[in-house]
């Protein structure tokens, strides 16, 4: 279709010259091809033709992403069999732990499950919002096609339909021309949460209830309780953003309630029409006449007008009063409306409690306790907004009003911001915003400042409940993370608040800036160690620990499977708790289609309640003291491999030739600064645009680099074989890089890294990939990468061609612009060289499906 399309729009040359290049890359994997004959192919078009090329493949990776992503969702279809649970599935480990520990240990598990995805908005969204739409559309008519009779009618009006979509995303702007500001990305995420997350919450909350128990799923109380509870960074995180302001954070949260509670209007309005129990058949308790009655006296008309529609119907005249209620709180209509969830939940329990009592027990826990379900999971805020900020500017805050001077634009934006946090606690309660992380902590200090800050921000007494969480993120950092806690244990704010709390206490582990900081290796066990630490450090002071873990998207900054990463936690670290970020990309990768989410959320909770379970911790605690003094000379290896790459004199200079790193930000991803402020050294840079960089090289340079000079270091082949099938931390480790080097191309990235005419560094970065991918593939006794994993290695393969095609592109433009004649380049010509860059770097991104 998509060719067809090419050849209306662009004329049967267009499809061919798209062919040509097509057969060509496929034909160079195959070896048939020369990579010269690509590249005069690519440098032969007019600049014109070679951006409409790049448009092309671009395009067809959208549509190749969503095939596979029904392909995905039909095969979650045909494997969902209740007699025979899929693995990694809530089932499996109900199953599990149930035939393993015992009745009461599976209950004590499930009652203390949390999973706590926290939405960001850093910047690895490469699609456009008008790019995503269009996708959805597309995904309508597929959906159309697939369920229409073959020869129908109805299938060549879905046909033709999917011919028109498809149409207009080819003449949609791949690229922004405008630059996001937070708001936006806050609108962004609400689709998720509009099209997706509010309706699969309750799904998977069904999924262990009927697990648990399948003969009275829907007929008794629930022993599933609602384990999920969402957090947001959007509009929330201003460490580095100057455009996240105390406005944007006011707006924020007034978007966010908007949303969930017109969806919780819409369903609670819904299931009341349906509750049409009439009262000779289903007597009403006590408790719900006696709420009616009150309601009859504060509202006279509108209960007059709900009983008029529902005659003899109590139990749905309750729930139609309760939509009303919810509008009038959306409105702010004090005297009507809510004042907290908690009423709202009050009023569904009576309903719920009437039902049961009444012997309706089918109606009191089937669709109603849906609606419990989502209005517990979000409140009216829908996710908890949390706050960052750099502990840096806290300091300058701080120094500034003990000075008593005037104070500049930055301290009064900091104590604004803590204005609306308690602002946002009084308006929609302390669960809507009461975390507060400090980016770079390196000690309680860092800590203290934000509470002493809050008392000078409002007055005595009036300062908002803060959970200041410390995020540790160098290698030294979370090296002194014990010792940063212990003086919290010490700070009057952190006593009280533990004492409030039952002693829970939660840490942030930064993922990204600790790889580009030492290394994914070395990073990777630091974490792991520092997971050790902490778990330790909060059992010998009474303290119940979360541990948030900033994982990005990509490899290089943590990514990979969320439920293996569960696993690989240090033992006791999870403890029934899994806080993750969620960030860009990823969102829509696991929350864009109700399926994939459903999936998504299962496997995390898997995850969690296996690592929590004794059997799995004890095999756990067992390898890592076996294979530590093995991992410890690994890290050290890969340490001075990396940091010998990176501490070359002249390397950020480099870097930024041999990538599009300085054109990154001409994408206009998300509102956030690439850097944290003007300088332009490595340390400055964010991580993102770090990985997102080397991904579109082929190098995938932070997922791997170091791994092979490490493992070299030991010299006992077998021993690491033994740590890759026993220690789920290696074996995390090892799998990870091999994704990352199976989506390298050694042949295509050397051409990248001739860019920055410092063959010394080209042959070192060459060297190590050679050694790594040898290496890994000798401990995995694998004969290629992704050898164990068929459908994966099977996609990447597809997939690899194609991106060579986008990356030719792109080198065109780039050697072009990075070249000895680029002074001489007429503003024409350099503009098209650009926009072809833009375009090649934004296909890339959809081919390999990660950017940052």
């Amino acid at each position: 279709m998509l060719g067809t399309v090419l050849a209306e729009s662009g004329g049967q040359d267009l499809l061919d010259d798209v062919e040509r290049l097509r057969r060509a890359v496929i034909g160079a994997r195959e070896g048939s091809v020369d990579g010269k004959e690509i590249t005069d192919l690519v440098a032969s078009w007019p600049l014109e033709r070679a951006k409409q090329v790049a448009r092309a493949f671009t395009v067809y990776f959208h549509l190749v992403n969503l095939a596979e992503e029904h392909h995905r969702i039909r095969s979650l279809r045909e494997r969902d069999d209740a007699a025979n649970p899929p693995r990694e599935s809530l089932a499996a480990a109900v199953r599990s732990i149930r035939d393993d520990a015992g009745e009461e240990r599976l209950r004590e598990l499930v009652d203390g499950m949390e999973f706590r995805p926290v939405l960001t908005a850093h910047p690895t969204e490469a699609r456009r919002r008008a790019v995503s739409t269009a996708i959805q559309r597309i995904s309508g008519q597929l959906e159309r096609l697939r369920a229409a009779h073959p020869g129908s009618g109805a299938a060549a009006e879905a046909r033709r339909r999917l011919l028109e979509e498809i149409d207009l995303l080819w003449r949609t702007s791949q690229l922004r021309y405008t630059k996001m500001d937070p708001l936006d990305e806050v609108r962004t995420a609400m689709a998720a949460f509009d099209e997706t997350i509010f309706r699969v919450i309750p799904e998977v909350y069904r999924s262990l209830d009927r697990a648990i128990d399948p003969e009275g799923s829907g007929r008794r109380p629930s022993p599933a309780k609602a384990f999920v509870r969402y957090g947001s960074w959007i509009g929330g995180d201003r460490d580095g953003n100057p455009f996240v302001t105390h406005d944007v954070t006011r707006e924020a949260i007034a978007v966010q309630s908007e949303h969930v509670l017109l969806a919780l209007e819409a369903a609670c309005e819904r299931i009341g029409r349906i509750h049409t129990e009439y009262t000779g058949l289903t007597r009403p308790s006590a408790d719900l006449r006696a709420t009616l009655a009150s309601a009859q006296a504060a509202h006279p008309r509108l209960m007059q007008e709900i009983v008029k529609r529902s005659p003899n119907e109590p139990h749905r005249q309750l729930l139609l009063l309760a939509a009303e209620r919810l509008r009038a709180t959306r409105r702010r209509d004090a005297d009507l409306g809510y004042r907290n969830p908690e009423e709202f939940l009050a009023d569904l329990r009576v309903v719920q409690e009437s039902l049961a009592a009444a012997g309706a027990l089918r109606q009191a826990y089937g669709e109603l306790q849906n609606l419990v379900w989502q209005a517990e999971t979000f409140g009216f805020h829908l996710a908890e907004l949390e706050i960052r900020q750099h502990s840096a500017v806290h300091a300058a805050a701080l120094a500034e009003l003990r000075a008593g001077g005037p104070l500049s634009e930055k301290t009064e934006e900091v104590l604004a911001t803590l204005r609306v946090v308690a602002w946002i606690q009084e308006r929609f309660g302390v669960e809507a915003c009461c975390r507060y992380i400090v980016s770079f902590t390196r000690s309680a200090e860092d800590v203290a400042a934000v509470h002493e800050l809050a008392e000078h921000a409002l007055p005595e007494g009036k300062a908002p409940v803060l959970d200041v969480i410390p995020l540790f993120e160098t290698g030294a950092d979370l090296d002194a993370s014990p010792h940063v806690l212990d003086g919290m244990l010490a700070l009057p704010g952190v006593r009280r608040r533990l004492e409030q709390t039952g002693r829970r206490m939660e840490v942030m582990l930064g993922y990204s800036d600790s790889a580009k900081d030492v290394g994914p290796v070395s990073a990777t066990l630091r974490l792991y160690d520092a997971q050790a630490r902490l778990t330790e450090w909060a059992r010998a002071n009474d303290i119940k620990l979360t541990l948030f873990h900033g994982r990005g998207g990509a490899l290089g900054r943590g990514g990979g499977p969320a439920n293996r990463a569960v696993l690989a936690q240090a033992p006791g670290s999870v403890d029934g708790r899994f806080k993750v970020t969620e960030q860009g990309e990823v969102i829509f990768a696991r929350y864009g289609q109700r399926a994939i989410a459903h999936r998504h959320i299962e496997q995390v909770g898997h995850a969690v309640l296996m690592a929590s379970t004794d059997s799995v911790q004890r095999r756990a605690t067992e390898a890592a003291a076996r294979f530590r003094a093995l991992a410890d000379r690994i890290a050290e290896a890969a340490h001075t491999a990396y940091r010998s790459l990176v501490d070359t004199e002249g390397f950020a200079e480099w870097f930024s030739r041999v990538s599009p790193l300085e054109e990154l930000g001409e994408l206009r991803l998300g509102s956030r600064p690439a850097r944290r402020s003007a300088a332009t050294g490595l340390d400055d840079l964010r991580a993102i645009p770090w990985v997102f960089a080397w991904t579109q090289t082929r190098v995938n340079l932070p997922g791997w680099y170091g791994l092979g000079s490490g493992l070299a270091a030991v010299d006992d082949l077998d021993a690491l074989r033994t740590a890759y099938v026993e220690w789920p931390l290696f074996a995390s480790l090892l799998d990870n890089a091999e994704m990352s080097l199976a989506k390298t191309d050694r042949v295509i990235a050397e051409r990248y890294l001739a860019l920055g005419e410092r063959p010394e560094l080209t042959e070192q970065v060459l060297a190590e990939y050679d050694r790594t991918r040898e290496l890994v593939l000798k401990v995995t006794r694998h004969t290629r990468l992704l050898e164990n994993r068929r459908v994966l290695s099977r996609a990447v393969d597809l997939r690899n061609p194609y991106v060579d095609a986008l990356s030719h592109l792109q080198l065109r433009a780039l050697e072009a612009l990075r070249g000895d004649e680029a002074a001489q380049l007429s503003e024409e010509d350099r503009s098209h060289l650009e926009r072809l860059l833009l375009l090649s770097v934004n296909g890339v991104a959809a081919g390999l499906q990660n950017t940052g």
